[in-house]
């Protein structure tokens, strides 16, 4: 069977100072070209052991987008870690870390 390759472009539009003013996303196959403000892009390197990321923000990202954009990474991260491992406890420990840091940034209210 033949393997099929897939791309995911980013291109990053720059001001005078190299600060990220625009940031544009597309895949193959799915929508296209959309702005982002912000993106993580996490490569795992078996070979060193070793993450390898890059982060980007445009400069009128809000505060409070940003915050947004965490708490919503963090609980993604603990539904991606429980498919990739089944350990249902430490995702529970992520996603209690991820509604402490909802309340904190007053993202979401406080459980009582």
């Amino acid at each position: 069977m033949a393997s099929k390759t897939s791309e995911i472009k980013l291109s990053i539009e720059l001001d005078q100072e190299n600060i990220p003013h625009k940031i544009r996303w597309e895949a193959q196959g799915g929508q296209t070209s959309r702005l982002a403000d912000a993106f993580h892009l996490y490569i795992w390197d078996s070979q060193d052991k070793a993450v390898y990321n890059m982060e980007m923000w445009t400069k009128d990202m809000l505060v409070d987008d940003m915050n947004i954009h965490f708490f919503q990474s963090i609980m993604q991260m603990a539904e991606s870690y429980q498919r990739a491992t089944g350990n249902k406890d430490i995702t529970k420990m992520i996603k209690e870390f991820g509604y402490q840091f909802g309340e904190e940034t007053k993202i979401i209210q406080k459980q009582e």
